[in-house]
């Protein structure tokens, strides 16, 4: 059952102080299912402070105790998963399977903090004198904004969250103001864990406001933003005047390229696959496949027929596999991005439309002779539109995929293993995934290069943004 959604600040939850309030909405049916508090500046402050004395206790407590209430949340989480799931379905639309598989997943990743916290090493170097001691520690950075979307409103904070509270910082994170019940149900497993007062803080409001206060002010040493490359580069431009350090993880424009030595089949199944999930509203999703011209006509037809099959509907219905955008404006950009490259000669090979008066529910789109103008060949659709191009040579195809500022994720498919490792060395691109979807997972990095970010919220790396490293040398005793 879906209720409204409160601020968490100093282990409790409360309305804002100021009363205000906005409505959240169900993108399948438009309608109402709750409210949703605004934090006012005093409930920022409390925030800050509250973070500030539970980084002061969070920081003394041992990595091995901070591993154990990780675990402790993870488990929690999975607990919950077919009760947490439903609540993300009505507010973000994904099927139940998608949003189920989400909070199972989250319990991966705290898994995986909770043992990185245990493995925050530093290291003694060799002295050139007898009796010196030198010695390199790791220390929390300390209180961390974080601020995540709306299309993984558990899977993007519970990295920020759990790579925080592994390294021994507190974190006030700015959950998504469109999906928050979900995010709030991930903080009360931490809280539930376990985890003292003040070292976990949710709040919600105007995200211009709230980042604009929170990034500048002196209690944050550390923010962490997923989000689009425009508002990414305004929040780092406000750390740096303060400098505060930074993690990234921006938009992309992944591009697919389908070799004509593929396996054409297993390339559509798989594409098709992750470009349709969550409605194309996925930071890695492919969004633009360039195809062998001598495969190009049979990838389109798989292509095509894989669209049509997809069942477009409720998320909450059995069968759907594709639920709706999430809000009014993402229908309204797909519908511009189409009719930009019908005006520039790409034909639509399938879907283009709205689909009912009803909710945001949009077609699975393929788009074909899409020339390179058009502004979806250089603009992330951050939807379930799929341009499909062809090309001839290798030099050719990697000049396309590199043509752009972003570097986020990039997909090969080919059977050749000199291909393979050519074109994972062509990519510029901070993730490569060849011949199959291997990204994401909590132990492998996670970021870009160029205007997709920097930083990792996956693997080893991401715990060290978290950390200072602290030199220390002495003699005698």
């Amino acid at each position: 059952m879906y209720s409204d959604v409160k601020l968490f600040i100093n282990g409790e939850w409360s309305e804002g102080s100021e009363g205000k309030s906005e409505p959240i909405f169900n993108p399948a049916t438009g309608q109402s299912i709750g409210r949703l508090a605004h934090a006012s500046r005093a409930d920022l402050d409390h925030a800050l402070a509250a973070a500030q004395k539970g980084f002061d206790t969070w920081r003394k407590v041992s990595a091995f105790d901070r591993y154990k209430l990780l675990r402790k949340a993870a488990d929690i989480i999975r607990s919950r998963a077919d009760t947490i799931s439903q609540l993300m379905t009505q507010e973000q639309g994904k099927p139940l399977a998608e949003a189920r598989m989400e909070t199972v997943a989250a319990g991966d990743i705290m898994d995986w903090f909770a043992e990185e916290a245990r493995r925050t090493y530093g290291r003694i170097v060799p002295a050139r004198a007898e009796g010196v001691m030198q010695l390199v520690i790791k220390e929390p950075v300390g209180p961390v904004a974080a601020f995540t979307p709306w299309n993984f409103p558990i899977n993007q904070a519970v990295r920020k969250v759990s790579a925080a509270l592994a390294a021994g910082c507190s974190v006030i994170l700015k959950g998504p103001e469109e999906t928050p019940a979900s995010c709030a149900a991930l903080i009360q497993a931490y809280v539930d864990a376990g985890i003292p007062a003040g070292v976990v803080g949710l709040v919600f409001g105007v995200p211009s406001e709230i980042s604009e206060y929170l990034i500048p002010h002196p209690v944050i040493r550390k923010v962490t933003f997923t989000g689009s490359t425009p508002v990414g580069k305004k929040l780092a431009a406000l750390a740096g005047l303060h400098m505060k350090r930074i993690t990234m993880e921006l938009g992309g424009h992944a591009p697919a390229i389908v070799f004509e030595d593929a396996d054409v089949d297993a390339a559509v199944k798989q594409l098709a696959a992750s470009k349709f999930r969550n409605a194309g509203q996925v930071c890695v999703s492919p969004t633009r496949f360039l195809v062998h011209e001598s495969v190009y006509a049979r990838f389109v037809d798989g292509f095509v027929a894989a669209a049509k099959a997809i069942k477009v509907g409720d998320g909450t219905d059995a069968g759907t596999r594709m639920g709706p955008l999430a809000n009014g404006r993402r229908v309204e950009a797909m519908q511009m991005l189409l009719d930009d490259a019908t005006s520039h000669g790409a034909k639509i090979a399938t879907g283009g439309k709205r689909i009912g008066t009803q909710g945001n529910f949009f077609e699975p789109t393929v788009l074909v002779d899409v020339p390179s103008q058009a502004r979806i060949m250089s603009e992330e659709p951050f939807g379930p539109i799929a341009p499909i191009v062809p090309f001839s040579s290798f030099d050719e195809v990697v000049q396309e995929a590199n043509r752009l500022p972003f570097g986020l994720a990039a997909y090969a498919y080919t059977r050749s293993l000199k291909t393979a490792n050519a074109i994972g060395s062509a990519f510029e691109s901070g993730m490569v995934s060849i011949n199959h979807l291997g990204l994401a997972l909590p132990e492998v990095p996670f970021g870009g290069v160029k205007d997709s970010g920097y930083g990792s919220e996956g693997g080893s790396e991401a715990i060290e943004a978290y950390l200072n490293t602290k030199f220390v040398t002495q003699v005698g005793f």
